[in-house]
């Protein structure tokens, strides 16, 4: 095989590689940072169908402004649901700081995918 026909494969087996790996982004849950300052921190959440987001707390309060909506389950450590939370598309909601010590995860059981944008103070 000539050097050229072999960097053609490689640059092949690249590109196929970079598309696998933005496919498998768009279907799994994650956070997208937006924007940052003194005041707020900004994120994208989407949140898969039954992949929860990992546990984690909140220390200050935040708006949530739902892309997609859907019901959330908020769980605890042993995966029991908490609360459940109704986001309506193209609304918006506040969100109180999280009680002292408290880690939840975020679970969505339904079919789509639930997107929100987060602005959390940071004071």
């Amino acid at each position: 095989m000539s050097r050229w026909t072999i960097a053609g494969v490689l640059a092949g087996v690249f590109a196929a590689g970079v598309a696998a790996g933005a496919m498998q982004q768009q279907t799994a849950t994650r956070r997208e940072p937006q924007f940052e300052n003194e005041q707020v921190q900004v994120w994208k959440s989407i949140i898969m169908p039954n992949q929860p987001l990992a546990l984690h707390r909140h220390d200050f309060g935040r708006t949530i402004v739902a892309l997609k909506g859907g019901t959330l389950d908020i769980v605890n450590a042993k995966g029991e649901t908490l609360k459940k939370l109704t986001w309506e598309t193209g609304k918006a909601y506040w969100l109180d700081k999280d009680p002292a010590g408290e880690q939840h995860g975020d679970m969505n059981r339904g079919t789509e995918p639930i997107e929100v944008i987060v602005v959390q103070q940071r004071r």
